[in-house]
């Protein structure tokens, strides 16, 4: 697990050395980390965490619109499966019939 509180320092280091004198908008600590946080370092943050999307975000669920769809997109809250390709899925599935009977030709 990274150490958030460096990890932040730097991250604050990088943007501050743009404009060292920019008022400060928090002082904060974490991880035992004291840092003081200037108003481009909050906005900087704020944009990246805004841009930040997980790779494991797959949408929301067509049905129930919950957000945990695998990798097969079938939601893991409602079982159903999603977008055009649950659609496909569905339709062939209502379709389907077991040969009753092989024949020999």
């Amino acid at each position: 697990m990274p150490d958030v509180g460096n990890l932040l320092r730097d991250f604050a280091a990088r943007i501050d050395a743009y404009e060292p004198d920019a008022p400060v908008s928090a002082e904060i600590e974490v991880d035992g980390v004291a840092l003081t946080l200037r108003a481009p370092v909050v906005r900087a943050l704020a944009e990246a965490l805004a841009a930040y999307h997980d790779p494991r975000d797959r949408g929301r669920c067509d049905h129930c619109g919950g957000p945990r769809m695998d990798e097969n997109f079938q939601c893991r809250d409602c079982g159903r499966l999603s977008g055009l390709f649950g659609r496909m899925v569905t339709e062939r599935a209502a379709s389907y019939s077991p040969l009753t009977e092989i024949r020999d030709t």
